[in-house]
């Protein structure tokens, strides 16, 4: 799908800029330059029998506690999808992962889950465009009004993080 024409269709402004492919928040602290938003980091985990999918986004600066984030979502247990399932899904490669993904997904098999610190605090995010050698700043009323308009549900939830500081090199 071409996201630029969905987010002009539902009249959804952004902030655009370019860079090298970035695969991790390390990379993007270092390849990305400055933009007006909280920079996210996107999880597309499953519970353990495959049945759930979920698309986790909070602060790129922040650690998920996976154990505890389980009991969070209501499953005995969560682990990273994999490659494949992203692409069934959400029809990305991993680097790409991104709450603008959920253009893809159909079905609405995936669950969006959003930290409320970052709901709470953000009024931009950053989010790659379905590419990893892309961002988009867009605001969050935005985001939630394009979520609402392709009838994609999602909750804002406590999520167990923990800060993480990235090591970024020159």
């Amino acid at each position: 799908m071409d996201i630029y024409k969905i987010l002009a269709e539902h009249q959804i402004e952004y902030e655009r800029s370019d860079h090298p492919a970035v695969f991790t928040v390390e990379e993007a602290h270092r390849l990305t330059p400055d933009m007006p938003g909280a920079k996210t980091k996107n999880l597309f985990i499953c519970d353990n029998k495959g049945k759930k999918h979920f698309l986790i986004v909070l602060e790129a600066d922040k650690r998920i506690k996976l154990k505890l984030l389980a009991e969070a979502l209501g499953v005995k247990k969560v682990r990273f999808a994999s490659p494949k399932r992203l692409m069934q899904h959400l029809g990305i490669t991993p680097g790409a992962v991104s709450i603008l993904a959920v253009i893809n997904d159909r079905e609405k098999a995936v669950e969006v889950v959003i930290d409320s610190h970052l709901w709470k605090t953000a009024k931009a995010v950053l989010c790659h465009p379905l590419v990893n050698t892309s961002t988009l700043a867009i605001t969050l009323h935005d985001i939630e009004r394009l979520l609402n308009s392709i009838g994609q549900p999602f909750q804002v939830l406590e999520l167990p993080t923990e800060d993480f500081i990235p090591e970024v090199s020159d």
